[in-house]
Order: structure tokens, then C-alpha cells, then sequence
């Protein structure tokens, strides 16, 4: 799941991403809700969390203006306002869930979870596969890592859903021939090692957690961490 945190207090913005992206998440922040708008599109967030008493325009229009750009994200309101008409504005902006500040992180994740389960359940991420910070889109065939979308040939995208079909296991040469180029492997050739070279030079170079990892002798295994 996707999910992009509008928080202008720095540390509260720090906390969510950090405990967010440990459960698995892919995570984005910004500060205020201009930034926000300019960075949703149909189908990119699953999950928007956003603050109410934000710099410039607040949150519960910020919902509004959201819902226009993309009426099936789900929003989660986390506010320090918690009065009754409070909580039935951020409902009438739009609103699936209205957190209170200060909060317990166990509270949230188990109401996200509510939701992700909704949002499964609707097929918006049937067509996704996400391991670690990696998402690949089958539809739109595009890949990020992180907030960076990463640009592959169609041969590298085939083998980055098969190691992510395949998340945790090692993979032999053969097997990566057969399925991706559907020859039978030759020792004698480097084509699976060229290819998953360039691919990891796209994945992982960037980044201080490497996925696609070698298991000498026995072939190829991608890790979440």
C-alpha cells in the first residue's frame, strides 16, 4: 500500500514514516496541502493521512480537493480538534476516518488495516505488487522504488515480477531462463547475469538496502530487506 503522509509538525511526519515504512509500507510526506494536490493522481495513493491545521489551505478542504482528483483514495483525518462538529466536518469533507491527537501508532495501523482490507476487497491493488519500497504496477507497467520511479525494458520488467512473484526464494539460472526467456539455460551463456545485473544497477544502486541478492552457486534471491 501507498500512502502519502500531509504533516507540517517534523516530527510527527518523522515518526509516521518511520513506523509506516516498518510495517511495510511505501511511504511519501509533505508538509502542507498545495504540495499534497500536486502530487496526487487516479490510482497512485491507496491511503492519504492527513493533518487538519495545516499551513495555508487546511485539511478538510484539502479532502475535498483531493476526492476530486481521485474520488476512490481513502483518507484517515489526524487532528488535535476533537470536538463533535469537528469530526462530522471532516466526515461531510470526505473523510473515511478521523484519528485524535495524540494517538497510539497501534491504533492507526489497526485502523488502516480496516481499511486495506476494504481496499483489497474493491480490487484497487489487485494489479499491484509491492515488496519492501518496491511497487509494480501490472497495468500501467511502471515501477517505483520509494518516491523514484524506476524506467525498465520489458524483459526487465518480466524479470522483476517473477523475483517479486518469487520474494524470499532462491532462484536458479535455469529456472530464470526458462520462465523469463523460455530457453533452456547454457552454462555457456551470461544473458541471465547481464540481465539481472542491469536490473539490480535499477533497483538497488540508489539504495542502502540491496533486494536482488546472489547466492553463490545456487542463483538469485529478492529480499524485502
Amino acid at each position: 500500500m501507498r500512502i502519502l503522509v500531509v504533516e507540517d509538525e517534523e516530527k510527527v511526519s518523522a515518526f509516521l514514516r518511520q513506523g509506516l515504512e516498518e510495517q511495510g509500507f511505501v511511504v511519501d510526506v509533505v508538509s502542507n496541502a498545495r504540495s499534497c494536490l500536486d502530487l496526487i493522481e487516479p490510482g497512485k495513493y491507496h491511503l492519504i493521512l492527513m493533518d487538519v491545521l495545516l499551513p495555508g489551505m487546511n485539511g478538510n478542504l484539502a479532502c475535498k480537493e483531493a476526492r476530486k482528483i481521485d474520488p476512490k483514495v481513502h483518507i484517515i483525518m489526524l487532528t488535535a480538534l476533537g470536538s463533535l462538529p469537528d469530526k462530522l466536518d471532516g466526515f461531510k469533507a470526505g473523510c473515511d476516518d478521523y484519528i485524535i491527537k495524540p494517538f497510539e501508532f497501534s491504533e492507526l495501523l489497526a485502523r488502516i488495516k480496516a481499511l486495506s482490507k476494504r481496499i483489497a476487497s474493491s480490487g484497487q491493488m489487485e494489479n499491484l505488487l509491492i515488496v519492501g519500497e518496491v511497487e509494480l504496477d501490472l497495468d500501467k507497467k511502471r515501477v517505483r522504488r520509494g518516491s523514484k520511479e524506476v524506467l525498465l525494458s520489458a524483459k526487465e520488467f518480466a524479470l522483476l515480477e517473477f523475483f517479486m512473484r518469487n520474494k524470499g526464494r532462491v532462484i536458479s539460472r535455469s529456472e530464470l531462463a526458462e520462465n523469463i526467456w523460455e530457453i533452456t539455460f547454457d552454462s555457456g551463456t551470461n544473458v541471465v547475469d547481464v540481465y539481472v545485473n542491469m536490473l539490480r544497477k535499477k533497483i538497488d544502486q540508489d539504495f542502502s538496502k540491496k533486494m536482488i541478492q546472489t547466492r553463490i552457486g545456487m542463483g538469485y534471491t529478492f529480499q524485502e530487506e
